[in-house]
């Protein structure tokens, strides 16, 4: 993998090298410039040391939300996404022994995986069906059946992050996401 999503060459590492790191940045990911979002990842392991999902999981959860609102925070909603991280944390460490990219590599087909994606903590379908498509078109992961459901994110184009590899296409997936909000505002 090499993303190209925050705009910081050590942030999009951190992603290419950490399956957990990946999911929560896309757990991070609403009411929130999705590059920043993807950043948060990388603002733990500057201010934790690891992004480790048992040492979160373990983590005092009050230090835990201090460590996430430092200027700058990881999140619009410092306290509320820090206590939805370590709760991703404990569901990848219980669940997966620790390793988030169980949920991908042991799903049966699209629809496992879809539904192991709505079960984790702040993946409602829309979000679950892009990070399947991202797990698609950057990471190489196509369980069959998977362009059945996402939709209209597994079709060429500027919808979603799944679509984000580099700034070009970061802005068309800004443009286009500004234009929705426009076309819905004015209905």
């Amino acid at each position: 993998m090499s993303f190209h999503i925050t705009g910081d060459p050590a942030a999009d590492a951190v992603l290419d090298e950490s399956p957990f790191a990946l999911l929560a940045a896309m757990m991070l990911d609403q009411q929130y410039p999705m590059e920043h979002a993807f950043r948060g990842p990388a603002k733990v392991v500057d201010r934790f040391g690891t992004f480790d999902p048992a040492a979160i999981a373990a983590a005092d959860p009050e230090e835990f939300a201090a460590m996430a609102m430092v200027t700058p925070a990881i999140h619009r909603f410092p306290g509320s996404m820090a206590a939805r991280l370590q709760e991703l944390a404990r569901i990848v460490t219980d669940e997966y022994d620790g390793d988030a990219s169980r949920i991908w590599t042991d799903a049966a087909d699209g629809k496992d995986l879809l539904k192991r994606m709505m079960a984790l903590p702040g993946f409602g379908k829309q979000k679950a069906q892009i990070f399947v498509a991202l797990l698609a078109k950057q990471v190489g992961v196509r369980p069959e059946g998977w362009e059945d459901v996402v939709g209209a994110y597994a079709e060429p184009g500027y919808r979603s992050v799944a679509d984000v590899v580099d700034g070009a296409s970061l802005q068309k997936v800004r443009d286009f996401k500004k234009a929705k909000k426009a076309e819905a505002k004015a209905t």
